[in-house]
């Protein structure tokens, strides 16, 4: 995928010059995923450029030519610029017809201003013409797009060929308590923008509050309106950086625009830091923000008024900007993911509706199917139960078993093949999503394949992470080698207690199955005390010789120290590793179990042990350092502080033998609710197309 963008001529690319047109394509391109494959085409003198990804175009003027006709021709002989897939002109529609003589692909005309106002697009036949010819037609309002549909009747098809797409920035955290008494107006300062109002009302307001200050960031050489007082501060034109960090502290903000604006970034901005927001209901300015404060008569005394009120009422004060921070949510990335969706060459409706889409996934992981079903139980078979029980089409892809099938004297690991077979499913089934899950095979050409398709890449990753964890740097680097493609990750350690950053990861709990976890030990009379079986970390048929493990200490210590239970233990101390049905039926043997991980604990670590030992209703027993005591209750989980403590608690939960399996039945039965592979599996969807929660998750904070 290949874009280009044209901006209007003489727009100021740039951090001191940005306008709204330039800031909006600036902050899309940079959360887009097409970032690599776009680039900026505009004519500006000024050399601090936003980014890397913009072209200048300069040309010679033409005395029989205009220097707009001049600039887009310059544009179309760029080389490659026609071999784009998609050039995208932003707010000068009357470029569209130059460009669409010679540019067959598609065109995509973004308008930030009225489109009657602008040349090209006032009247019904220019409009019809964009209609019947361009691709899409994007607005920054709903005001916006009906102005472009006035004395054109809306139908089906046109609408499909349209977008509202508002103006972002960003969100940042707001400490509320580090507001100041401050009123501010940005933009431009004349009778338009309603600054004769803003100027007459602060005034009386400043005289009348001692404590407040007011603050205007703009200027309007041809418009002079002058407003003079010792806590009005006027700073003239700012930049967008400027401004977005002083609004920080700003607790009221004001646009009180007369005329009728597309949109109204200030409004926007003010809301994303925590100001209370005065608006005038003009224009697409209702629609930037919600909940807003609205000037239903644009007045001196009215706007006084509303000013006033937030000023004598406090608790109102901050009701209003926690409001209004809070229902905030046109940043860069949901905005970006909106063109995205226009941009990729097939169309999908990632948001939910009640009945729930069906999506078509792939999943790509290891299922062990060489081990003859040894494995049958693991978290790939969970997880993909997950995604079927939730009714997707889930098309599942073995990459180890590919590799592992396809070794040749070409192709020794057989990586290659596993790159072609994963582009053909891909290509034949067309997904909505990819989860991948440990899935470090698939090299990055491919993911460069798949993402610009616009799929959605997901991946899942349950080794322990962190720095006192086994294989730390192999694993960090395992997780954070397909950033650049991952849209999300998911981890079985807390992201938090990570020591490095690793871009939108969240936790999932070990998920348990309602077809595997089947036992109810706490029910039965068990033959042994206490399970635990490890395997090294390796899914190995035997055990391997030579291979250490300082849990192996632990155990012994507590064979030793408790000769009077009954321990069960596998994968140590020349006892064979178990697996398959074997593993199962010892399980059902033991009334308690261990679920000791390696390494030094965690938190929120496990493996996926504890799935085993709580879905099948014995006590289960865990470091208290991995604070799965956020989790479970001392009547669903047992937590120890050390060896000592675990001594103490097995000899106490064997002789408690009602205790043992109250606890035992409950663990189990909260496990098997909240802990499911439907559950896991659905926050795990939802987290990748970046929609609100279904339900309330346990283990989400």
């Amino acid at each position: 995928m290949k874009i280009s963008v044209l901006l209007p001529y003489k727009e100021n690319y740039s951090f001191e010059a940005a306008g709204a047109v330039s800031l909006f394509v600036h902050n899309l391109n940079n959360a887009s995923i097409y970032k690599k494959n776009t680039t900026v085409y505009g004519n500006t003198d000024n050399s601090d450029l936003l980014d890397l990804n913009y072209r200048n175009i300069s040309f010679t003027k033409n005395f029989w030519k205009s220097s707009s006709k001049t600039y887009v021709d310059s544009f179309l002989n760029l080389k490659n610029t026609l071999q784009s897939d998609i050039i995208e002109i932003h707010n000068r529609p009357y470029y569209f017809n130059q460009i669409k003589n010679v540019f067959k692909n598609k065109i995509f005309l973004y308008f930030h201003n009225d489109p009657l106002l602008l040349q090209g697009s006032k009247k019904v036949t220019e409009r019809l013409n964009l209609l019947n010819k361009c691709d899409k037609l994007l607005f920054n309002s709903n005001w916006s797009r009906n102005r472009f549909f006035q004395n054109i009747n809306f139908t089906e098809t046109y609408k499909n060929k349209t977008l509202v797409c508002y103006q972002s920035t960003s969100k940042v955290n707001i400490d509320f308590s580090k507001k100041e008494k401050i009123i501010s107006f940005i933009g431009r300062l004349n009778s338009s923008k309603g600054y004769d109002i803003f100027g007459k009302a602060i005034i009386d307001i400043l005289n009348k509050n001692k404590d407040w200050k007011a603050t205007v960031i703009g200027d309007e050489p041809r418009e002079k309106l002058t407003f003079n007082h010792k806590r009005l501060n006027i700073l003239g034109f700012k930049n967008n950086k400027f401004i977005l960090n002083y609004l920080k502290k700003v607790s009221i903000s004001v646009v009180c625009s007369r005329w009728n604006e597309p949109f109204g970034r200030s409004s926007l901005e003010a809301a994303s830091r925590g100001s209370a927001v005065v608006i005038s209901k003009r224009g697409g300015l209702p629609e930037t923000i919600k909940n807003p404060i609205t000037l239903d008569e644009l007045s001196v005394s009215n706007l006084r008024k509303k000013i006033s009120q937030l000023i004598y009422d406090k608790s109102l004060l901050l009701k209003k900007q926690k409001e209004m921070y809070k229902s905030f949510f046109l940043t860069h990335k949901y905005v970006s993911k909106l063109i995205d969706e226009l941009r990729r060459p097939k169309t999908y409706n990632f948001f939910f509706n009640k009945d729930k889409k069906i999506l078509k996934i792939l999943h790509i992981t290891n299922f062990n199917n060489r081990f003859d079903g040894r494995l049958h139980y693991n978290t790939s078979k969970r997880i993909n139960n997950g995604f079927v029980r939730l009714g997707h089409n889930v098309l599942s892809l073995s990459d180890r078993d590919i590799t592992n099938y396809s070794k040749s004297f070409n192709d020794l690991k057989g990586i290659k093949a596993l790159q072609k077979i994963t582009i053909n499913n891909v290509t034949n089934f067309n997904p909505d999503i990819v989860f991948l899950g440990h899935a470090d095979s698939i090299n990055l050409e491919t993911l460069e394949f798949i993402k610009l398709k616009g799929i959605k890449i997901a991946q899942w990753f349950l080794d322990p992470i962190g720095i006192n964890t086994p294989d730390n740097l192999k694993n960090r680097k395992r997780l954070l080698n397909k950033s650049n493609y991952i849209d999300v990750s998911f981890v079985t350690t807390d992201p938090n207690s990570l020591n490095f950053k690793s871009p939108n990861t969240f936790y999932i709990p070990n998920p348990s199955d309602q077809s595997f976890e089947i036992l109810n030990n706490y029910n039965t009379q068990t033959e042994n005390d206490v399970f635990f079986a490890m395997s090294h970390g390796v899914h190995r048929g035997i055990l391997k010789r030579g291979k250490f493990d300082n849990r192996e200490i632990i155990l012994k210590k507590l064979i030793k120290q408790n000769s009077n239970l009954v321990f069960d233990f596998y994968g140590f101390d020349n006892k064979e590793p178990i697996w398959g049905n074997n593993f199962i039926d010892q399980i059902s043997k033991s009334s308690m179990g261990l679920n000791l991980s390696r390494g030094k604990p965690i938190k929120y670590y496990s493996s996926d042990r504890i799935a085993q030992l709580m879905g099948n209703g014995l006590l289960t027993f865990i470091d208290s350092k991995t604070s799965y005591s956020d989790f479970f209750s001392k009547s669903e989980i047992v937590t120890y502080d050390d060896l000592n403590d675990l001594n103490y608690l097995l000899q106490k939960y064997k002789k408690d033998e009602k205790q043992r399996k109250l606890i035992a039945r409950n663990g189990k039965l909260k496990y098997m609710k909240h802990f499911n592979s439907n559950n896991v599996c659905s926050y795990m969807i939802e987290k990748t197309l970046d929609i609100r929660n279904s339900k309330e998750y346990l283990w989400v904070k």
